[in-house]
């Protein structure tokens, strides 16, 4: 299976945080996990646009490697 172009943050955030009550409180989560990483965060913006319901590639990948996910794990999960 290959990555696509854009991946939906709500698909993501259900694979990252299966065990979260709501889609939205996993969304939560996610804002947290990158306010807390200043780094992330500036990968992220530079990356793209962030304000908009979709990842890019790019994007997905500086968050895969900050959970310390491969591509492969992702795909399975």
């Amino acid at each position: 299976m290959t990555i696509r172009r854009t991946i939906l943050k709500q698909d993501l955030v259900k694979k990252l945080y299966p065990d979260s009550i709501s889609v939205n409180a996993a969304l939560q989560q996610l804002r947290r996990e990158v306010e807390v990483c200043p780094e992330l965060k500036l990968k992220l913006s530079n990356a793209g646009n962030t304000k908009r319901h979709v990842f890019n590639k790019q994007q997905l990948y500086l968050i895969l490697e900050h959970f310390g996910l491969s591509v492969e794990e992702f795909e399975r999960m």
